[in-house]
């Protein structure tokens, strides 16, 4: 004691060497008839042990601060670097988390939906598209605009409604001004958060357009041109 490894030698108890004891591990191997996937004999090394004692001591339960302990590294990440995962652990992990937030969850999030309520579904995309752009409220939320859409974040304006969205912001420029000579102060307000809303939709789209003016097409080759590449003319014999 404390080797595990040890015989008499001599007369005295002595470690048995590390190269002895690999050579009995693969005359055990050999015996055995064991291959790997790739149909080659087993290669095991004393160290390879080591890996599979800290391993099945972590699956068991046992703390990986103890199993630091027991194999005398200093820094528990070498530790836990010993702690093989198997495939078959991973998907039982995932089953049991799976399983827990399942019962900690309402069971009426699991249920089938009923026909109707597919079909909202499907019909909230076809909502989706409105006439200067495209809305991405997440399904089943509010709009908190109450669709006034030039206001909206979640905006996407289309390209092609440009000259729609310069109008409406010519509008809105229109109306303000006429509620300011009037002394409608309080539709004032309500108009140029509008009109904040759709200059700004409005410079998107610029930025939009000009970052896809500034791409350069590099072209496809043509048959015509990769034949005459890569086609060679044979050279006729000499005559003997």
């Amino acid at each position: 004691m404390p080797l595990l490894f040890q015989w008499t030698y001599g007369g005295q108890r002595t470690p048995v060497s590390r190269q002895m004891i690999r050579d009995g591990l693969n005359e055990v191997l050999k015996r055995t008839g064991l291959t790997d996937s790739a149909g080659q004999p087993l290669d095991f090394a004393p160290h390879d042990f080591r890996r599979i004692f800290i391993t099945d001591a972590i699956r068991s339960g046992l703390p990986p601060h103890i199993a630091q302990v027991l194999a005398g590294h200093s820094d528990i990440n070498t530790t836990m670097g010993y702690n093989a995962i198997y495939p078959t652990d991973a998907i039982e992990a995932h089953r049991a988390f799976i399983a827990r937030r399942r019962s900690l969850r309402p069971s009426e999030e699991y249920r089938t939906p009923t026909n109707e309520e597919w079909d909202a579904f499907l019909a909230h995309f076809e909502k989706r598209k409105v006439s200067i752009g495209t809305c991405a409220r997440a399904f089943g939320t509010p709009c908190i605009h109450e669709h006034a859409c030039v206001r909206c974040s979640l905006l996407r304006p289309d390209p092609a409604q440009r000259a729609r969205l310069a109008e409406i912001r010519d509008n809105l420029i229109a109306r303000v001004t006429e509620a300011e000579t009037e002394g409608w102060l309080g539709e004032v307000e309500g108009l140029q958060i509008s009109l904040a809303g759709a200059e700004e939709k409005l410079s998107q789209l610029d930025v939009q357009i000009s970052q896809q003016q500034e791409s350069v097409d590099l072209g496809i080759p043509t048959f015509r041109e990769i034949v005459a590449h890569t086609t060679t003319v044979a050279t006729p014999p000499e005559p003997s």
